[in-house]
């Protein structure tokens, strides 16, 4: 039996829980990176790294949305599109990276 194709929705899952990891990965919480590299968590750049790791993630399965026209935008704030698209992982995006998601509450 052949592999069925990736479906919109099974992308869109994929991109909702790249967000979540890169969101979790922000706020210092537990991800699978800690699991896969326990020792790093001793070591000062470990939350830069992890960050760093959530964020190209996230880009990667971003730019297959894009790529297969997928509605990606909906899932997130204005600002957090502005951000994905400039792709880089700046101090705007981790200090701002929450704000309008409060205002959505």
């Amino acid at each position: 039996m052949g592999k069925e194709p990736v479906t919109e929705q099974f992308l869109i899952d994929k991109l909702t829980e790249a967000k979540d990891h890169f969101e979790r990965a922000l706020d210092c919480k537990h991800t699978e990176f800690d699991d896969l590299y326990p020792y790093m968590i001793e070591h000062p750049q470990f939350f830069w790294y992890k960050r760093y790791v959530a964020w190209s993630e996230l880009l990667t399965i971003k730019g297959l949305c894009e790529e297969l026209s997928f509605p990606w935008r909906e899932k997130f704030t204005t600002n957090q599109v502005e951000y994905l698209e400039e792709r880089v992982m700046s101090a705007k995006v981790l200090d701002f990276w929450f704000e309008k998601n409060e205002a959505l509450i």
